[in-house]
């Protein structure tokens, strides 16, 4: 059994979903991907969170050190990613890309928060890895 998520990115999940709904109510669907991007993290910076926004994330493969093995959309206090899209509607492959994102940065837990849903509370997926 995995073991349980620590009480500190339970708190950052809470906190982002919160901030997104009020951006989202605020600003509505429809905006480019970055726009909401620059928001969110404002939004989480004025609750102190330490947010890097577009962080290139280095993997290891076979021993060889890639410097930018992706970029992830958010990454808050070194520890969870939120991964943007703003599309009608979210597919498989965005989880799946989240998920590879968390197992590949070795962080537990991450949300795929889609802006172009028409109720945002339909567009938030929790991963955990």
């Amino acid at each position: 059994m995995p073991s349980p998520i620590p009480e500190e990115l339970e708190q950052i999940a809470k906190d982002v979903v919160d901030a997104a709904i009020k951006l989202h109510i605020a600003l509505g669907p429809g905006l480019l991907e970055s726009v909401y991007s620059v928001l969110l993290a404002k939004k989480l910076m004025e609750r102190g969170y330490r947010v890097e926004r577009e962080k290139d994330i280095p993997i290891i493969f076979e021993g060889v050190r890639f410097e930018v093995g992706f970029r992830a959309d958010l990454v808050i206090s070194e520890c969870f990613i939120v991964e943007l899209k703003s599309v009608e509607t979210l597919a498989p492959v965005h989880a799946k890309q989240l998920l590879t994102y968390l197992k590949l940065s070795n962080m537990r837990l991450g949300l795929l928060i889609n802006f172009g849903e028409e109720l945002l509370k339909n567009g938030i997926k929790r991963i955990a890895n």
